[in-house]
């Protein structure tokens, strides 16, 4: 098994894409509990969404425990997202590519240009922020690496590797699919999976044994087995951590998360 141990992120907002399951937190007072208990059992992220106050659902989150805090809603153009970097969260999401996606409720597209990329990088850097890269398909690598290229990112690269979530960047949840793009990632790379659909655990396993990380939640997959919503959040966590320690690998506290992924010290 891989040395490093696992880093497992929660994302714990409401799904996009089956908004009739209704096991996710919805108040900043909600979304910091769920958060402290997804970290009890065994998660050092916490991605986390606008919920009426940012600001708010991060102090809250910070009164109970040490997890990193990675601002979500990298769909949002750089303009938008300005105010963020003033809030001190330790991560922030970047899409590399366009943003296509189909929901249930609502389609959402975007596009972000490689001046916005740069852009997002150098406040970043200035912020003292760790980028987490959303990687759709191989034209994010290259965005990737036009960025490393332009000497406006530090080592190691944080990527979160999408898979089945649907729209034009669609991309299938299956292990051929995880191996190609791991394949084409620049050395120095940190990455996590994010599956939407069914497929979530037996890939989230793969990547446990090729010594990537995994990022869970209501947001992501609401469901436990199919058709059978979760009981909550920490439910998805631990079942993540339960199979790590089952393959003989150990699952990363924040402090641990932090080393890692090349976090400065909280």
């Amino acid at each position: 098994m891989p040395e490093s141990k696992l880093v497992i992120t929660v994302t714990p907002v409401q799904s996009w894409m089956y908004p009739e399951v209704r096991n996710a937190p919805q108040t900043p007072e909600e979304v910091a509990q769920t958060v402290y208990e997804c970290y009890e059992e065994g998660a050092s992220i916490a991605h986390i969404h606008y919920h009426g106050n940012l600001a708010e659902t991060i102090r809250r989150i910070r009164e109970k425990c040490d997890i990193i805090v990675q601002v979500g809603m990298s769909s949002l153009p750089l303009e938008e997202r300005r105010e963020v970097f003033d809030l001190k969260p330790d991560m922030i999401s970047v899409m590399l590519s366009h943003h296509d996606e189909a929901f249930t409720l609502e389609d959402v597209y975007r596009i972000h240009t490689r001046k916005e990329l740069e852009g997002y990088a150098k406040l970043c850097r200035e912020h003292a922020v760790k980028p987490e890269f959303e990687v759709w398909h191989t034209g994010s690598i290259w965005s990737l690496n036009y960025l490393i290229g332009k000497k406006l990112l530090d080592k190691p690269y944080y990527l979160t590797l999408f898979f089945g979530w649907p729209g034009s960047n669609w991309t299938p949840p299956t292990p051929e699919e995880l191996l190609h793009r791991v394949k084409y990632m620049p050395p120095d790379s940190v990455y996590a999976i994010s599956v939407m659909g069914p497929e979530q655990t037996a890939i989230a396993t793969l990547s446990i044994i090729l010594g990537g990380h995994v990022r869970v939640g209501t947001e992501d997959y609401p469901y436990y087995y199919e058709g059978i919503p979760a009981k909550d959040n920490a439910q998805l966590i631990a079942r993540m951590a339960r199979i790590s320690r089952e393959l003989g690998r150990e699952v990363a506290d924040p402090t641990e998360a932090r080393r890692i992924i090349g976090l400065k010290k909280a």
